[in-house]
C-alpha cells in the first residue's frame, strides 16, 4: 500500500466522527466565525460577497463562517464521502448556499475562472503531495483579481514535541524530509508532507499570484486535547497566514 492510499484509509476512518457528532457540528456551525486573523485579512475580499472554493473542506464549519462572514456561495471539495455528506447535510440544514463534491485534489473538479477566492488551510496543506499542480488549479479557477487565502499550521510544527516544561525538538522529525507519519488526528498511519516554508510561498509566486499579506504567528489553530505545550506559549512561529492576488 502506498502513502496516498494508506492516508486515504485513515481519513476513510477519521471521518465517521463527521457522521457520529452530527448535531456537535451542526451546534458549532450556527454560530462558526473565522479567527480574528481571518476576518481582518480577508474582510476586503468578503465585502465583496465572493464566490469561494474550499479545497479539502473537512467538517465544512469554516464554510458556513465564510457565508456568515460575506460570502456569496461556498463550493467545499473533499475526498471521502462521509466527510462530503455529512457537511452537505448541515449546510443545508442550515440553509446555506453551500455545496459539496467529492474529490481527490488536485486537481479540482470545477470550472475555469469561476471563483473570486480560494480559501484553504487549518491542516490541509500537508496532505497536498504536490504544491505546484496544486497552485496552478488554484490559478486556473481563480477570475482576474481574485484571491488565495491559506490560514495553515507553519512548517515548523511537526518538530516540536509537547512537553509542557520546555520545547524541544524531536529527533524523529527532519524539516528538510519529504513527509512524516501523522501522530495526532487522524492517526492511523496518515502520511503528512513536510513542505517548507520557502517551498509554499514559492509555489504560489511561481504561478501568477502575487503575495499582499504573509505572516507568521505564535498561536496554533489547533490543540491537541488537554495538551499545554511549551511551544505554544509564545516565542515560536506556530501558524502562518498567506493572502496573494491573481492578476490573470
Amino acid at each position: 500500500m502506498d502513502d496516498h492510499e494508506r492516508t486515504r484509509q485513515a481519513w476513510a476512518q477519521a471521518a465517521h466522527k463527521y457522521v457520529r457528532e452530527h448535531e456537535q457540528f451542526l451546534t458549532q456551525a450556527r454560530t462558526a466565525e473565522l479567527f480574528p486573523v481571518e476576518q481582518r485579512i480577508l474582510a476586503p475580499v468578503l465585502e465583496n460577497a465572493p464566490d469561494v472554493l474550499h479545497p479539502m473542506s473537512g467538517n465544512g464549519v469554516d464554510d458556513i463562517a465564510l457565508v456568515r462572514a460575506g460570502a456569496r456561495t461556498v463550493t467545499g471539495l473533499d475526498y471521502d464521502e462521509k466527510a462530503v455528506v455529512s457537511a452537505q447535510r448541515r449546510a443545508d440544514e442550515l440553509g446555506h448556499p453551500v455545496r459539496y463534491v467529492q474529490a481527490d485534489v488536485p486537481p479540482f473538479p470545477v470550472s475555469g475562472s469561476a471563483f473570486d477566492l480560494v480559501y484553504t488551510g487549518k491542516g490541509a496543506l500537508v496532505w497536498v503531495p504536490d504544491l505546484t499542480a496544486w497552485a496552478a488549479e488554484v490559478a486556473r479557477v481563480l477570475r482576474p483579481g481574485g484571491h488565495l487565502f491559506v490560514h495553515e499550521s507553519h512548517p515548523m510544527v511537526p518538530l516540536y514535541s509537547w512537553d509542557a516544561d520546555t520545547t524541544r525538538i524531536r529527533a524523529d522529525r527532519d524539516y528538510f524530509a519529504a513527509s512524516h507519519v501523522n501522530d495526532s488526528f487522524p492517526g492511523s498511519g496518515a502520511v503528512e508532507r513536510q513542505h517548507t516554508f520557502a517551498q509554499i510561498v514559492l509555489a504560489v509566486t511561481r504561478n501568477g499570484l502575487e503575495l499582499t499579506e504573509l505572516q507568521e504567528h505564535p498561536d496554533p489553530f489547533w490543540r491537541m486535547g488537554d495538551v499545554d505545550a511549551a511551544a505554544w506559549r509564545g516565542g515560536l512561529p506556530n501558524s502562518f497566514s498567506l493572502l496573494a492576488r491573481f492578476s490573470g
